[in-house]
């Protein structure tokens, strides 16, 4: 997870996925460029541009283009330019290189640039004190506009690290000031709303309670607002309405603009919900771990409703199953019910009830069962994820596919899965073997998909023709681009190296949040796999990146079940869009499982975040259109480990049944 106290730009994530972030919030130097700036050459001046665009690689290259060109101190100038916008684009790696080809000028105007540009890559480590010794000194000097602009931004940005927003704000506030296009003001804005989203609500509430004037005050609160609901949902939509009227004539209108004015329907969410899970039995540490992620929803909104909402919850095996439970639910007044989660009670209740009050089940019903209008269904299907996989897979250029998973009925839906997706997207699906999960020895299931077996023949024969033998390297198949690995963790280890030891450990390898077991052990045997899981573990959204640290802490029995903690999250958030929808279209939502989205059955989908194992943890990758090509399979370091008996379910032998 991501410590509060380190610069929003020095997230634990891979730097592509970094540059994905800058790209869209840092403009730290794109309002300082004044007038006796576009008099200069048309180079520089087209550089400048570039930059004032947000364009800051495509800068960063004209400026040390023109560098190439330029002599002494001029080069330097130009370089440290060069530096500043690669910086700005998050390319942080390339600007400390190049920063080191310069030496630090002992006076003059490249002094500001240099200390600049040092304090932003302090602040890239997550040091403020450090980029500060720089930084406070500079704000006292006389500068230049473009270089004090740049001055208070950093400063801004350190003190949001420091945990101190209302400083940030008074920063921020005081640098428009200095601003005299509407352009320039709307990008001051924009950073500063920026700074405040990677901030902590906890520390924005109590920085707002303190603050001295209506303005800060009305930052605070409004940055308090959004990263507790995340900037969707009944308690963003009231909580917004609410804001707007106390804060009429606020500068963050203009960051907020007419489309995030709520229609009245927004505004509507059921003032009693009833919550159905197995809280006893067999299944009831899955029933409390979605229990929990449920209600960090429901308290993180209810202070921003207009009227109490009221959770009631019901232990579907005391009540004597899902249909009695519902009924008591109702008949306790429910305006919303949510469960049950055992796919067995999912069925029950669609074929016993007529659904007068809306529900969300936690489950799919069987393919072939017909959902009675009103039930809603969500789950963590494994179907999600494969078919996710192929469409990062063709996403990244690959069109030609082998698959191996195992053989059970997991095994056989994901596959169904991802073969229609793949498929009906234009790829095609080479070959398949369904391996025995809780055997060691792959290799002729391996052998036999990617056609070795057939090379070892060949080999026999020629070997008897001529009578003697002969230098022989096998060759797997060369029409295969990627395979579609479905495993749980342990034999996704023995897999993974015996595919490279039969010659295939240079395939792409892509598979589902099965491989990331979350069982504390060393992931180094799974180098190279990329897979499909929920943002919540591996790339948290700014609003939520604190949350799964605050449940292991409070819950550390639960450190398995994460997924469960966000799909109760989720479940609360989707009462109330679907409670608006009437039946009809669902906004999607950013969800802690994935991008939520409804269809025409009834059914929330996922758009799930990738990950790939690099040096035994998984990283965050990047979407697929910021990464102009594939992930490649940066290691096969590890060593090899024999798992234990393996587990046909995804994750856990507690939760078979969902």
């Amino acid at each position: 997870m991501t410590n509060a106290h380190r610069h929003p730009a020095a997230k634990a994530r891979s730097l592509a996925s970094v540059v994905v972030f800058l790209l869209a919030m840092l403009t730290l130097s794109a309002c300082g460029t004044t007038g006796l700036d576009r008099f200069l050459g048309s180079g520089e001046n087209r550089a400048a541009r570039l930059a004032d665009d947000g364009q800051h690689n495509e800068a960063a290259s004209q400026y040390i283009a023109l560098a190439s060109n330029a002599v002494d101190a001029e080069r330097y100038r130009l370089t440290l330019l060069a530096v500043e916008q690669w910086l700005d684009a998050g390319d942080v790696s390339r600007a400390r290189i190049i920063l080191r080809t310069v030496p630090r000028p002992a006076a003059g105007p490249l002094v500001v640039i240099w200390n600049t540009n040092s304090a932003a890559l302090s602040l890239y480590r997550g040091e403020p004190d450090d980029a500060l010794m720089v930084l406070e000194p500079m704000s006292r000097q006389s500068l230049p506009l473009r270089d004090r602009l740049r001055v208070e931004a950093l400063r801004a940005d350190a003190w949001i690290q420091k945990r101190d927003p209302a400083r940030a704000v008074e920063l921020m506030t005081q640098r428009e000031t200095w601003l005299d296009t509407r352009r320039s003001i709307e990008q001051n804005r924009n950073r500063l709303w920026q700074g405040l989203l990677f901030s902590n609500p906890q520390v924005l509430r109590a920085a707002a309670e303190l603050a001295l004037n209506d303005q800060a005050r009305g930052w605070l609160t409004l940055g308090s607002l959004a990263t507790t609901t995340g900037q969707q949902g009944i308690g963003w939509n009231n909580g917004i309405a609410r804001w707007r009227e106390a804060y009429q004539d606020h500068p963050a209108l203009m960051i907020l603009g007419d489309r995030q004015i709520p229609d009245q329907e927004l505004l509507d969410y059921p003032r009693q919900v009833a919550l159905l899970l197995p809280l006893s039995g067999q299944s009831a540490a899955a029933g409390r771990a979605i229990q929990n992620g449920f209600l960090g929803a429901y308290f993180m909104t209810a202070s921003v409703l207009d009227e109490r909402q009221t959770v009631r919850i019901y232990d579907v095996n005391s009540e004597g199953g899902a249909s009695a439970a519902y009924q008591a639910a109702v008949a306790d007044g429910a305006e919303f019910v949510v469960g049950p989660l055992m796919k067995n009670s999912v069925t029950e209740l669609a074929n016993d009830i007529l659904v007068p009050v809306p529900v969300l089940t936690l489950n799919y019903l069987p393919e072939d069962t017909l959902a009675p209008p009103g039930l809603y269904q969500f789950a963590l299907a494994p179907e999600d994820e494969a078919a996710a996989a192929a469409v990062r897979a063709l996403g990244d250029g690959y069109t030609r596919a082998v698959a191996l998973v195992p053989n059970n009925d997991w095994g056989r839906r994901v596959l169904r899965s991802f073969a229609t997706e793949f498929e009906g997207l234009g790829g095609t699906l080479l070959d398949y073997r369904s391996y025995t999960p809780d055997k060691q020895d792959f290799s002729s299931d391996i052998e036999s998909l990617m056609g070795l077996t057939g090379s070892v023949r060949r080999y026999q024969r020629m070997r008897a023709n001529i009578g003697g033998s002969l230098q022989f390297d096998p060759r797997r198949r060369q029409d295969a681009e990627f395979i579609f690995l479905a495993a749980a963790a342990e034999p996704a280890r023995l897999l993974k190296s015996q595919l490279k030891f039969h010659y295939s450990g240079d395939l792409p390898a892509y598979s589902t949040s099965s491989v990331n077991s979350l069982d504390g052990r060393s992931n180094a045997d799974l180098n190279g796999i990329m897979f499909a899981d929920t943002p919540w573990l591996i790339d948290p959204q700014p609003w939520i990146r604190y949350l799964p640290d605050v449940y292991a802490k409070h819950w550390p029995e639960e450190r398995r079940l994460g997924r469960l903690h966000a799909m109760g999250y989720d479940a609360y958030n989707l009462i109330a869009a679907l409670f608006a929808s009437r039946g009809g279209d669902m906004m999607e939502l950013d969800g802690a499982t994935g991008g939520l989205f409804l269809d025409q059955r009834g059914r929330v989908h996922r758009r799930l975040a990738w990950a790939q194992f690099q040096r035994g943890q998984a990283i965050a990758l990047p979407d697929q259109e910021d990464t102009g090509g594939p992930i490649q399979d940066v290691t096969h370091d590890g060593e090899p480990v024999m798992p234990d008996a393996a587990d046909e379910a995804p994750w856990d032998t507690a939760l078979q049944e969902l």
